[in-house]
């Protein structure tokens, strides 16, 4: 199975697991094509007027650059893009993130206090904004370039405003209090 469900309780519901949005991935990918084109330009340019070792060396030097600017603008955002998982559950809101050093943070549905979005025009045109998430117990968590983030917001309040938040395993049934009087 895929990354959040090992992070699930046994009877726990996976409802929504998103990377950020691909716009992330947008500047390296020019990098790629960029660095690339120069680097076939300057091998076509070198490749006629040298000869030899010095020929070689030239080419050796300009692979090497290639890829270490690929790598150094490209492989970093592309770890950070796979390695960051946003994750709804039906019990908690779950952010993971990290290659070396792994951070998270759950936030339980039930201490969900409001559930925001922003997204100007260009996140629009996209289809990606800010979710905004604030819990009884502190400021207000803004997390970027979520996909389809009105989506996301929906999802949320209904999990969070609009179901009977009643668990059986953890709640008493409504109207199971001591009753008082006559």
């Amino acid at each position: 199975m895929g990354y959040p469900e090992e992070l699930l309780a046994p009877d726990e519901q996976l409802l929504l697991h998103r990377h950020p949005h691909w716009k992330m991935l947008f500047w390296p990918a020019v990098t790629f094509v960029v660095v690339t084109a120069i680097a076939g330009f300057a091998g076509g340019v070198a490749w006629p007027h040298l000869e030899g070792v010095t020929r070689n060396a030239v080419l050796i030097v300009i692979v090497v650059l290639w890829a270490a600017i690929v790598l150094w603008r490209g492989l970093g955002r592309v770890l950070h893009w796979k390695s960051t998982h946003f994750i709804v559950t039906d019990r908690r809101v779950m952010v993971r993130e990290g290659v070396f050093t792994h951070t998270g943070i759950d936030i339980p549905l039930n201490r969900i206090t409001s559930v925001q979005f922003r997204n100007g025009l260009s996140d629009r045109l996209l289809g990606t904004g800010t979710l905004i998430i604030e819990s009884a117990s502190g400021e207000p968590l803004e997390y970027d370039d979520i996909p389809d983030v009105m989506q996301v917001h929906n999802l949320l309040y209904h999990e969070v405003f609009e179901q009977d938040r009643y668990d059986p395993r953890y709640d008493r049934p409504p109207g199971s209090g001591h009753q008082h009087g006559s």
